[in-house]
């Protein structure tokens, strides 16, 4: 699947479908980089390149969390996730696998190094 067809379904599923299409890869994303976040993008960790923004015209505010959703039919475990910050910086945290993850903390250490705390 192409991230473009990738990133129109996971679109669809964060902003519009319900738990009857839950797929096994749905996460809690909270963001906690001090930062608003004004796009989001996840794609497969295979994949090779970055399509459409998940938040579209939305923003996920520092401190603020969203409920990532994907079709039930999708059976890929690994995924990278990007952000970009109002300044245009992008942090990418990769190889997620969403399969034993119910939530992601997207941060970063002591000395600046991005970090994802999962559960």
């Amino acid at each position: 699947m192409s991230r473009n067809a990738l990133a129109r379904a996971v679109v669809c599923s964060v902003l519009f479908c319900g738990a009857a299409f839950a797929g096994e890869q749905d996460f809690t994303l909270v963001n906690d980089t001090g930062a608003d976040i004004h796009q989001l993008f996840i794609s497969q960790t295979s994949a090779d390149d970055w399509q459409e923004d998940v938040l579209g015209t939305g923003l996920l505010k520092d401190g603020e969390s969203a409920d990532i959703t994907f079709s039930g039919d999708d059976e890929t475990a690994f995924w990278d996730i990007k952000v970009v910050d109002g300044e245009g910086t992008e942090i990418v945290w990769v190889k997620l696998n969403l399969k034993k993850i119910s939530q992601v903390t997207l941060g970063f250490d002591e000395d600046g190094t991005p970090v994802a705390e999962v559960e």
